[in-house]
């Protein structure tokens, strides 16, 4: 017998995000609440180009600042599978187009204290150069940039990537490809 879920009140719904107040069960019977977020969900993808991570630094509202990252989305496009979700990321974000298969490397919970935000990293090797169509004000002013997979661990370590999910994509890509 494990935990379970009696009622959820929605506190806040916005486009990508619900905050809930949820009623829980002990397996003895005990209620108590909990707030948290409900999330779409996101994709993400380390796409190497000869030898080389493609990042992208964009501007990051909830920390109030540029970060080196991934490039990522959300979930938010109806029937969209997550596949085809990095594939148009990557489009978007780096003008990169997936030519080869993708690699799973993981999917994870960033924040399964406070969030059910669920984030699947892929793994792109074999692409070409497109046009990028950024979408938002912030992806309009984001800059994209390369990096030699050699230099993560080091760019980790000195803080210039601090961003969870790049740092989770990188260090099980280098894994891979090593």
């Amino acid at each position: 017998m494990s935990f379970r879920l009696v009622g959820e009140e929605v506190r806040y719904r916005g486009p990508f995000l619900t905050v809930v107040r949820a009623t829980f069960e002990t397996p003895e019977g005990e209620r108590f609440e909990r707030e948290f977020l409900r999330h779409i969900g996101a994709v993400a993808v380390v796409a190497v180009v000869d030898g080389e991570v493609v990042l992208v630094r964009q501007f990051r509202a909830a920390v109030g600042r540029d970060l080196l990252e991934i490039p990522a989305g959300l979930l938010d496009v109806e029937g969209e599978d997550r596949e085809a979700a990095v594939r148009r990321e990557l489009e978007e974000e780096a003008g990169l187009r997936v030519t080869g298969p993708l690699e799973l490397l993981v999917e994870y919970f960033p924040a399964a204290g406070m969030a059910d935000h669920r984030v699947w990293i892929y793994l792109a090797t074999e692409t070409q150069a497109c046009e990028s169509r950024p979408q938002g004000l912030e992806e309009q002013r984001m800059t994209v940039e390369r990096v030699p997979l050699a230099d993560v661990e080091g760019l980790i370590s000195s803080g210039q990537i601090s961003d969870g999910k790049t740092i989770v994509g990188l260090l099980l890509a280098r894994d891979r490809l090593s």
